[in-house]
């Protein structure tokens, strides 16, 4: 265990980001999912509509650094040509 005050604070303060950046990789990875399901299921609607919530999902993670903003980029735009071949 950390016994300098800045380690402790280190400590906390790095517990809460992987936290929040697990809630938010969690989030991605669940909206990309549901897209993906709609996508197999043939329903271009469904999948237009979680197409925006999952693009929404992955800048916000590129923005804040949890995702590397490139993959994010990526991973849209495997999604974006995903749903324009169905």
């Amino acid at each position: 265990m950390a016994n300098i005050a800045s380690a402790k604070t280190r400590v906390r303060r790095n517990a809460k980001r992987t936290r929040i950046n697990s809630d938010r990789l969690n989030a991605v990875r669940t909206a990309v999912k549901k897209t993906r399901a709609a996508i197999v299921a043939g329903n271009k609607e469904v999948a237009e509509t979680c197409f925006k919530a999952a693009e929404s999902a992955l800048m916000s993670a590129a923005n804040k650094k949890t995702l590397h903003k490139k993959a994010a980029s990526r991973k849209v735009s495997r999604l974006a040509i995903a749903i324009k071949k169905m």
